[in-house]
């Protein structure tokens, strides 16, 4: 590791300058690909293996060997740098049985050994890519997320270190979202990202695709926590949407190491960081049982705030917003009920200041703000159909027996209203945008 690149918080002496402050100035020239984080492995100098910030990912990177088993050996008040010095047999009880083989080779031969050298060259692949690698250690690891249980001990990021310390709002909801809820996604995370706030969400489809696109197109920061290696991005589609994101200021984050393919159980860990880098979480659609539950759980647990949008009493996927605000979160029905609420937080480090800027036009949580002036100048027929639909999702032949009409008038007048951008209609259901 270069020097006056990062430093380490376990007070070993490793030659690291530590003057480097949390927003990432230092003297020293940046190293290639690294943008603050552990510096490329290349040349692969024997110190390496014995550098504390280089020891954890190696750690991690044996089978078998994960977050819980990190801190459990952590507890023992051990520094890192004086790890390797303690007899083998005492270490062996904190790792599982498969990766005893690999430590042992290390132990023996460090840089030599052949558990290094693969570790070696998947993590310098990575830093010849531009991704940068984070230890807790690390001064410029994000502090509302060293502060959770069981933090993750790295971080694999490309793009901006700087943005994982801004103050962030998180999104999280169904990936099979209505089409009310997408653009409710897309207009909040747009006003609140236009304020100055980080928008962070999960790179899923639905919400969390919606969300990153409203704080795109708000001109601000977008903080992707993924649930792969940083090397996969899941789903494979949203690829281009992670390559905007980095463009843009933003940044993809994940705890897994590279190769890391998607499964089920890496996402509740997944759900643990994205509440533990944000002040707080909007549930825009969730069911009852989902893992936007999960990240509502897990920011009560890390003492964050919840802001649940509350929807149509005959839909699904407001059950979940409905049960978390009767258990005591936020109800907000416009982004800027949101940004009152972390005013105090924000005001003395986003980008503009609340208490002298003048806010951008609050958006309903149903549509456009220009909604209103697109309902001027209806017919009859489509005024009466917008009061029979009502703002629930109704099926063609529902809307049908409510107004008693023939069915090519219906057609009809649906059509136009859709030209309006007033409904939409997708899969045999008619909803209202406005």
């Amino acid at each position: 590791m270069g020097k006056g690149e990062t430093g380490c918080r376990d007070g070993v002496d490793t030659g690291i300058d530590r003057n480097v402050d949390r927003n990432g100035e230092s003297d020293a020239e940046p190293g290639i690909g690294t943008e603050g984080g552990v510096e490329p492995l290349s040349p692969w100098s024997s110190s390496s293996g014995d550098d504390p910030c280089w020891l954890i990912p190696f750690l991690l990177s044996l089978p078998g060997f994960g977050v819980a088993r990190y801190w459990q050996l952590r507890q023992q008040s051990l520094p890192l740098g004086r790890l390797l010095t303690q007899p083998l047999d005492s270490l062996l009880p904190f790792f599982p049985a498969p990766s005893h083989s690999p430590l042992r080779d290390f132990y023996r031969h460090r840089t030599d050994s052949q558990s290094w050298r693969l570790f070696a060259e998947r993590h310098q692949a990575l830093a010849e890519r531009g991704v940068t690698i984070l230890t807790h250690e690390d001064l410029r690891y994000p502090e509302l997320l060293a502060v959770i249980s069981q933090a993750p001990p790295v971080l694999y990021l490309r793009g901006s270190v700087e943005a994982l310390n801004m103050p962030q709002i998180a999104f999280v909801g169904s990936r099979h979202g209505t089409l009310n809820g997408k653009d409710t996604a897309r207009h909040f995370a747009r006003y609140l990202a236009s304020v100055g706030l980080g928008v962070t969400s999960g790179l899923a489809q639905g919400i969390d695709a919606c969300a990153h696109q409203g704080a795109l197109a708000g001109g601000g920061a977008t903080i992707a926590v993924m649930g792969t290696g940083i090397d996969r991005v899941y789903p494979a589609r949203h690829r281009g949407m992670a390559d905007d994101i980095v463009a843009a200021g933003g940044v993809l984050v994940t705890e897994f190491p590279p190769g890391t393919p998607a499964h089920s159980g890496n996402f509740p860990r997944r759900n643990r960081i994205i509440s533990g880098l944000s002040l707080g979480v909007v549930v825009v659609e969730a069911a009852l049982k989902s893992g936007s539950l999960i990240t509502a759980r897990c920011a009560l647990e890390q003492n964050r705030e919840v802001f649940a949008i509350p929807g149509s009493i005959h839909n699904p996927l407001s059950r979940g917003c409905h049960h978390l605000i009767r258990d005591g979160a936020t109800l907000v029905e416009t982004a800027e009920d949101i940004a009152r609420e972390l005013r105090g937080w924000a005001s003395n480090t986003v980008t503009r200041d609340f208490r002298h800027a003048p806010l951008p036009l609050p958006l309903p949580a149903g549509g456009e703000p220009a909604a209103e002036e697109r309902l001027a100048g209806l017919t009859r027929a489509e005024a009466a159909l917008l009061k029979a639909l009502g703002f629930d999702v109704c099926d063609f032949d529902e809307l049908l027996a409510r107004l008693s009409w023939a069915t090519p008038e219906l057609l009809a007048t649906l059509m136009q209203l859709e030209l309006r951008g007033l409904i939409s209609q997708e899969g045999g259901n008619v909803v209202r945008l406005g």
